[in-house]
């Protein structure tokens, strides 16, 4: 058992709207990159939303044709984004059994799932892929990740809307911390921009219908933000104990110094100011750092009236409005189940580097929001401490307190 120790990260991996590769995607976001884009496809003209944050790659070009074709988009770019990872912290040599995965996703095979069973209504059940059921199982892209790296310490899969990311690396934490493994390859992943999705959504009023300017669609925290921007991607980190990282003498991005996941118990869709302001204060005790400590937030800001709002009283209420706050979804949209481990990962860089995106198209802030968002640049700045949000439909709360 080691107790409430942080959690080195050493190395990390992602494919966003914005980049296909980790790299690719913290120089989009410096650069204020937007990966939305109009929807090119003829079932767009059916739906009230035109726009979508999809990646500027296919991940089935960059794995053999035969193992793409067994595997569902989501399944592609999470074993990519891991092998990125993995290679980054320098392949670890661990047993097989003290390595483990979790990798959370919100929704899981969507696009298998429908487009099997268009197949099935159109053409009968012998025309349905023998892949199918691997292909939809939301635990899958864990599972593939696990066999792709020989993981015998456990293959697991938070399920908890757009916090599923978030909550994969608090797990894998406790994992490491709880003294059940030393090597976990910790992420999220989301791959549903399908019609139905995207009609379920705008049903809700989630989702914005501008579509006149697709970049300057996506606005959290702005007077005019009007909904968010459905995208897609993955993000992955690989999460070591401290003592075994620096044992092997492995480089080291910062660490993963506490967490929390709780549930607001409040409403299937809305927001909870208490409930985040409960679930940030946790990680905070957690990682043992004081409020006054933490120098960047990375905002879960998806664009919404309501959740922005919410979310700036939270960390005003929990943390002040003294840190610097951005909020990358301005840029790759929503990725649900893949947002909260990107946003980890862009806190850690933040801190790496001592640089912090600017968050796009953030014009006129909503006087609500008593916070220092950056805006028309990257801010520089020496910081010592991080924290990433996330919040999902149906009450999920996580709060991650990152390093340098």
């Amino acid at each position: 058992m080691v107790g409430n120790s942080p959690v080195s990260v050493t190395g990390v991996g992602a494919m966003t709207p914005v980049g296909g590769d980790a790299a690719s995607s913290w120089e989009g976001l410096l650069a204020g990159r937007s990966g939305v884009r109009p929807i090119e496809a003829e079932w767009a003209e059916r739906l009230p939303v035109g726009v979508a944050a999809a990646l500027p790659v296919d991940p089935a070009s960059l794995l053999p044709r035969v193992q793409a074709r067994k595997l569902d988009r989501g399944e592609q770019m999470a074993l990519i984004s891991a092998r990125e990872a993995w290679e980054d912290a320098g392949a670890p040599e661990v047993e097989p059994e003290r390595l483990a995965v979790v990798v959370g996703t919100g929704i899981g095979g969507l696009l298998t799932t429908l487009g099997q069973d268009d197949v099935f209504e159109e053409s009968g059940v012998r025309r349905l892929s023998p892949f199918a059921v691997p292909m939809l199982m939301a635990n899958g892209p864990a599972a593939w990740v696990s066999m792709e790296l020989g993981a015998k310490g456990g293959a697991r899969t938070p399920v908890s809307a757009c916090a599923s990311g978030a909550e994969a690396l608090a797990l894998g934490q406790d994992l490491i911390r709880a003294g059940r493994a030393d090597v976990v390859v910790a992420g999220g992943v989301e791959a549903c921009l399908h019609p139905f999705m995207l009609g379920a959504f705008a049903q809700m009023k989630a989702l914005s219908t501008r579509s006149d300017d697709p970049a300057a669609v996506s606005r959290p925290f702005d007077v005019d933000r009007s909904g968010f921007v459905m995208g897609e991607g993955a993000g992955m980190v690989v999460l070591e104990r401290a003592e075994f990282a620096r044992a092997r003498g492995a480089r080291t991005y910062g660490s993963l110094a506490g967490s929390s996941v709780t549930s607001s118990a409040h409403h299937i869709t809305a927001s909870d100011t208490d409930g985040q302001v409960h679930a940030i204060g946790m990680a905070l005790r957690d990682a043992g750092v004081d409020a006054a400590d933490i120098g960047v937030v990375h905002a879960h800001a998806t664009s919404t009236e309501s959740g922005d709002v919410a979310e700036a009283e939270a960390v005003v209420r929990a943390v002040g409005g003294h840190p610097v706050v951005t909020a990358t979804k301005s840029m790759t949209g929503h990725m649900l189940g893949a947002s909260g481990a990107v946003g980890a990962l862009v806190a850690l860089l933040a801190l790496r580097d001592g640089v912090l995106p600017a968050t796009r198209n953030l014009a006129r802030l909503d006087p609500r929001v008593a916070l220092d968002v950056v805006r028309d640049e990257p801010r520089k700045g020496q910081w010592s401490a991080a924290l990433a949000n996330s919040f999902g439909f149906g009450g999920h709360n996580v709060s991650l307190v990152l390093t340098k």
